[in-house]
C-alpha cells in the first residue's frame, strides 16, 4: 500500500506518531555507534578522505598556479605519491598565471609577426595552444628541478659570459655596460641587473641536461660509414608507366546514392557571408597641397636638432669594478687603484693599461676604445665627466654604479646643422603628409562616431563622410575579391558577433591610411548539398575511383607476374607498353617521379640473377611498375673529410636531440604534474 501523505487535517495525529517515532530511531543509531568497532571503521574512512579528498577540496579548488610540477627529493627517490608525503619531503615548482600570460603574450607577438595577415587571433586564443604554451613552461620546470635535484647549478661567470653575448647589450660588436644598463631599464616591467641574471640563470639551468647530452651524443665511424654506403646507393632500375585510365560507363542510381551517403564529407557546401561596407582610403582624399613658407620656417626652427648632427667624442675608459654589496674598504681600495692608473696613463699607455687593469670585458681587449659617443648615450656622471675633458686628456676616477672609471677623450667630432634651403622640400612633403593624415583621422573618426550611433546600417556613416556603401559576396573563408579578400576583413565578416548581431563593425585597417567599416547582411551556415545538385560530381567520382582501382589493379598484376619470374620487358610487351632502363639511380633523382625513387629503395634487395619488383602510384592518376635488378652500395671513401665531419656532427645532434627528449619524457612520468586550466 501507499503511503498517506502528511498533509491533510484528518490525518494528523498519525503524522505525529511517525515524527515522534524518528528520533527514537536515531537515537538507537547513535547508541550502536559508540562502541571502539566504530571508531575504527571511522578513522578507516578518514584515513583516505585525508589523503586524497582534502587534497582535492582544500588546494586544488583555490589553486592559484596554472600548473604545479613535484618531484621525490634525491635523498628518496621512492617517495610514495601521498598528499602528506609530497607536502612535507617534495620538491617542486609553479607555473604562476603572470608567467603562463606573459608566455602566452609572446607566444602571440611571435605568430602574429611569423603569420602577418594570414594570423587568426580568434583561433589562436583556442585551448589548445594555451595547453601548448603551458606544456612548454611544465617541460622547463621539469628541468630545472631535475637540475636541481641532481645538484648542477650555473655560476656567476657563466651567467656574465651569456649576457655579454647577447647582441642587444653590444656596440660594435663588444659588450657595452652602458648599453646593457639602459636596455635593462627601458624594458617593461623594467629589470635591475640582478633580476635580469636571475632570469638567464634560470634559462641556462633549465637547458643544463638537455645541452649535456646534445654534447654528449656520438656517432661511431662504423654507423658512419654505414649511413654513407646507404645515402650512396645507386639502384639499376627499369620501369614502364601505366597511364591513368578513363572511364565513360553507366552509373546506376543504387551506385550514386552508396558513393554519396560514404562520401558526405566530400559533398557540403561552405560557409558562406555577404557584407556591405564603406572604404576611407587616405590616398584618395583632397588636401591643400600649398604650404605656408612662415609655416616651413616655424617648423625648422622647432625641429632645428633633427637636421643638426649631435657632436661626438672618441673615447676610451678603464672600469675598475665595484659590486653592489661591497664594504667600504673594498670600496675605498678600488678607488685608490684607479687614481693610481689614472696618474699613470696621464703620461702612459693608455691602451695597454687598459687591457691590463679594465674589468669592462667588452672595452679592454680593444684598450679601452667605446668608439664615438655622443651626449646622453652614458649614464649621468660618465657623460658630464667625459663632455667636461679637452682633447688629449685623461680624468681622474668618475664613479658610477659600474664602479671606477679612468676616461681618456681622444678626438672631439664637432655638430654641424644642415640649412632650411636643404631640408624645405622635406618639410614641405612632411607638412602636406601631415594634413592627409589628419584629413584621414577625422573623417575615420566622424564616419565611425556615426556608425556607433546607428549601428545596424552603414548609410548614415557613409552619407557623413561622403562615402559609397557597397556589397560583396556571398563568399566563403579564403574567396571573395577585392577588400572581402583581405585576411582582416575575412576573419572580422566571419566573427560570431557580427554574424549574430548583424552590427557595424569596427574600422579594419587593410593598410596605412587605408580603412574598411564592414556589416554582415547575410550568413548561410556549412551545409550539406543534396544528391541533385551534385549528382554529376558524384558519378565523376565514381568513374574516378573505377578508373584508378582499374589501374592499380592492372599494375598489380604485372608486379605478380615478375615476381613470378617473368621479365618486365616480357610482360610490359604483351600490353604494348614501352620499357625504360635506368641504371645506377641515386635518392632523390625524379626518375620519373621522387615518389617512384622512394619506392625503388623501399624494395629489398634482388637476389642474383633475380629482380625486385614494385609500383608506385603518383598524383595524376597513372602508376609506375618496376624492377630492381641490381644495387651498388655507396663507397664511404668517397665522401672527403669535410663532408664526414659535417654528417657526423648532424647525426650527432640528431641523436643529442633525441636523447634529450627521451629523457625529458622520463623525467615526467617521475613527476606530479597538475593543470589549473581555469587559471590558462
Amino acid at each position: 500500500m501507499r503511503a498517506a501523505p502528511c498533509d491533510g487535517p484528518t490525518i494528523r495525529l498519525n503524522c505525529a506518531a511517525t515524527s515522534t517515532a524518528s528520533p527514537t530511531m536515531l537515537q538507537a543509531l547513535r547508541d550502536k555507534m559508540t562502541g571502539w568497532i566504530a571508531i575504527v571503521i571511522v578513522i578507516l574512512l578518514a584515513i583516505p578522505f585525508a589523503f586524497f579528498g582534502m587534497e582535492q577540496y582544500l588546494f586544488q579548488s583555490g589553486a592559484n598556479y596554472a600548473a604545479k610540477i613535484e618531484s621525490p627529493p634525491s635523498w628518496w627517490r621512492g617517495a610514495p605519491d601521498l598528499w602528506p608525503v609530497r607536502k612535507l619531503f617534495w620538491d617542486a615548482e609553479e607555473v604562476s598565471p603572470e608567467d603562463f600570460r606573459s608566455a602566452f603574450e609572446q607566444e602571440r607577438q611571435q605568430s602574429r609577426e611569423q603569420q602577418g595577415e594570414a594570423f587568426d587571433p580568434r583561433a589562436f586564443e583556442s585551448l589548445e595552444t594555451r595547453r601548448e604554451v603551458l606544456e612548454r613552461l611544465i617541460d622547463q620546470a621539469v628541468l630545472r628541478l631535475a637540475a636541481r635535484d641532481r645538484g648542477m647549478a650555473v655560476g656567476d661567470a657563466q651567467v656574465r659570459r651569456e649576457i655579454e653575448q647577447i647582441p642587444a647589450f653590444q656596440v660594435d660588436g663588444r659588450f657595452d655596460p652602458q648599453r646593457y644598463q639602459l636596455a635593462l631599464q627601458s624594458q617593461v616591467p623594467a629589470r635591475s641587473p640582478q633580476q635580469f641574471q636571475e632570469l638567464i640563470r634560470e634559462s641556462l639551468q633549465q637547458s643544463l641536461i638537455p645541452t649535456h647530452l646534445a654534447e654528449s651524443a656520438f656517432v661511431t665511424p662504423a654507423q658512419l660509414d654505414r649511413l654513407l654506403v646507404l645515402l650512396g646507393e645507386r639502384r639499376d632500375v627499369s620501369f614502364v608507366v601505366l597511364p591513368a585510365a578513363e572511364d565513360t560507363g553507366e552509373v546506376g542510381d543504387a551506385e550514386i546514392q552508396a558513393w554519396y551517403q560514404s562520401h558526405a564529407e566530400d559533398f557540403r557546401a561552405p560557409e558562406t557571408v555577404t557584407i556591405e561596407y564603406v572604404e576611407v582610403d587616405g590616398s584618395t582624399l583632397q588636401v591643400d597641397e600649398e604650404v605656408d613658407e612662415q609655416a616651413l620656417r616655424e617648423r625648422y626652427a622647432q625641429e632645428r636638432s633633427r637636421f643638426a648632427q649631435a657632436e661626438q667624442r672618441l673615447a676610451s675608459h678603464i672600469l675598475i669594478e665595484v659590486p653592489a654589496d661591497a664594504d667600504a674598504e673594498a670600496q675605498r681600495q678600488a678607488e685608490e687603484k684607479a687614481a693610481t692608473i689614472a696618474a699613470q696613463a696621464s703620461d702612459g699607455d693608455f691602451a695597454a693599461l687598459a687591457r691590463e687593469h679594465s674589468d669592462d670585458a667588452g672595452s679592454s681587449e680593444a684598450g679601452g676604445d667605446l668608439g664615438w659617443v655622443e651626449q646622453g648615450m652614458m649614464v649621468d656622471a660618465f657623460d658630464q665627466a667625459l663632455f667636461a675633458m679637452e682633447p688629449g686628456q685623461v680624468s681622474g676616477p668618475v664613479r658610477t654604479e659600474f664602479g671606477w672609471h679612468v676616461l681618456q677623450l681622444r678626438e672631439v667630432r664637432s655638430g654641424e646643422e644642415t640649412p632650411f634651403e636643404e631640408v624645405r622640400d622635406e618639410l614641405a612633403r612632411e607638412m602636406s603628409e601631415g594634413g592627409r593624415e589628419r584629413a584621414y583621422s577625422e573623417l575615420v573618426g566622424e564616419v565611425v562616431d556615426r556608425a556607433f550611433r546607428n549601428p545596424n546600417s552603414l548609410e548614415p556613416a557613409a552619407a557623413a563622410g561622403g562615402l559609397t556603401v557597397r556589397n560583396a559576396g556571398p563568399f566563403a573563408r579564403g574567396g571573395g575579391q577585392g577588400i572581402a579578400a583581405h585576411p582582416a576583413v575575412q576573419r572580422a565578416a566571419f566573427s560570431e558577433s557580427l554574424i549574430e548581431d548583424e552590427t557595424v563593425s569596427d574600422p579594419i585597417e587593410i593598410g596605412p591610411a587605408h580603412s574598411v567599416l564592414i556589416r554582415v547582411t547575410g550568413h548561410t551556415p556549412e551545409r550539406a548539398l543534396p544528391l541533385e545538385e551534385v549528382r554529376d560530381r558524384v558519378v565523376e567520382a565514381i568513374r574516378a575511383d573505377r578508373a584508378a582501382r582499374r589501374v592499380q589493379a592492372e599494375a598489380d598484376a604485372m608486379v605478380a607476374e615478375v615476381s613470378d619470374g617473368a621479365s618486365l620487358e616480357a610482360v610490359a610487351g604483351r600490353r604494348e607498353l614501352p620499357v625504360q632502363d635506368v641504371p645506377g639511380v641515386p635518392r632523390g633523382a625524379p626518375i620519373p617521379h621522387p615518389d617512384a625513387v622512394t619506392a625503388y629503395f623501399a624494395v629489398e634487395t634482388p637476389e642474383e640473377g633475380k629482380t625486385s619488383p614494385g609500383k608506385a602510384v603518383l598524383d595524376d592518376g597513372s602508376v609506375v611498375v618496376f624492377a630492381v635488378a641490381s644495387v651498388t652500395p655507396g663507397d664511404p671513401e668517397e665522401a672527403s673529410e669535410q663532408e664526414r665531419q659535417m654528417l657526423q656532427q648532424q647525426l650527432a645532434l640528431l641523436a643529442g636531440n633525441e636523447d634529450a627528449a627521451a629523457v625529458l619524457r622520463a623525467l615526467r612520468e617521475r613527476m606530479k604534474i597538475t593543470v589549473v586550466e581555469a587559471q590558462l
